[in-house]
């Protein structure tokens, strides 16, 4: 049998990441939804995959917006909660700001598609204890907010150059993208150990040894200089997974799905003087070398075979002041 690998799409909206680059424009709550979802359903069903769809609250609690949710869960396709606001700095919020994001973006996740959230992703890779502790209170299950990776404060400066964005708002969105140190996190997932109970962790997948991405979108940035190249870094990406007995979680961007022509005001991202259809056909490419090495299931069923699986690394917060990420593994359970 193949090993497991899992898949998620963070559907961010257009508004969110209008509002993360600076642009006054985002509230409005301008929505590519109704373009992105339909592609995505289509490229999933033509491979029989179903995966995990990580909604932010507030285009659940938006009336226009409840065809396309409704269409990923008809589809058996698993809902996670990716925060209310879509606000990078959530590390930043109190305990109380925390439970007032995520009860209200599950009360909107629940009513417009009829699935409780059991998984988080934290808008940025945003996270902090005070989050997990909130989680594991709420009858959370897993998260899935690391990523680990070195090159965190060059997607930050990339971003920051392009965007318009005060002094202030450069400090809130510091730890965007992540640290340095977010690097020398484990590729594996492991199990929080918080006061409250525990909580399954699964990082976004990079490439043992070296730590550099695998989602979908560095994929397609490699393949913009030469598509050879991307194929490849893939390629040998899954087989030090397999061969190290790392399984997967691979990140899908609704970016992924989108060409130059949907979206002209967000060209100030990566690969957005791309047409939909060479985007498309990238991406059916990734998706397609991801299946053919691993059985591909959504983030919760990755977190259900390892809640019950013997020897899963637990760890603890043990963050500086200032910090968001974990540093040191506790112990074996």
């Amino acid at each position: 049998m193949k090993p497991i690998a899992s898949l998620s799409l963070d559907l961010d909206n257009k508004w969110s990441y209008l509002k993360t680059h600076g642009s006054p424009t985002w509230k409005a709550l301008p929505s590519y939804l109704d373009v992105v979802v339909p592609r995505v359903l289509e490229c999933l069903a033509a491979r029989d995959l179903r995966i995990t769809v990580f909604v932010v609250g507030q285009d659940a609690a938006l009336e226009k917006n409840r065809p396309y949710l409704e269409a990923l869960t008809a589809a058996g396709h698993e809902i996670g909660n990716h925060s209310f606001h879509h606000e990078p700095w959530l590390h930043l919020y109190s305990e109380e700001e925390l439970e007032e994001e995520l009860v209200r973006a599950e009360e909107a996740i629940e009513d417009a598609t009829g699935q409780r959230p059991v998984g988080f992703r934290g808008p940025g890779f945003s996270l902090s204890k005070t989050t997990l502790d909130v989680l594991a209170r709420r009858g959370y299950r897993y998260d899935a907010s690391t990523l680990p990776t070195y090159l965190g404060p060059l997607a930050r400066a990339y971003y920051f150059r392009t965007a318009r964005l005060s002094q202030s708002q450069r400090r809130e969105r510091s730890h965007l993208f992540g640290r340095f140190s977010d690097g020398f996190q484990p590729l594996k997932p492991y199990r929080w150990r918080l006061e409250g109970g525990s909580l399954i962790e699964i990082p976004v997948t990079t490439v043992p040894i070296v730590k550099t991405p695998v989602h979908v979108s560095y994929l397609l940035y490699l393949a913009s200089f030469s598509p050879v190249l991307a194929d490849s870094y893939l390629r040998v990406a899954l087989s030090l997974c397999r061969g190290l007995r790392v399984e997967p979680s691979v990140l899908l961007h609704p970016l992924d799905f989108l060409g130059a022509e949907d979206a002209r005001d967000l060209d100030f991202f990566p690969v957005m003087n791309r047409g939909a259809d060479w985007k498309l056909e990238r991406v059916s490419r990734f998706v397609d070398a991801l299946a053919a090495r691993f059985r591909v299931v959504p983030v919760g069923e990755h977190a259900e075979r390892l809640a019950v699986r013997s020897g899963v690394p637990s760890r603890s917060w043990r963050a500086q002041v200032g910090e968001r990420t974990p540093v040191v593994p506790e112990a074996i359970s």
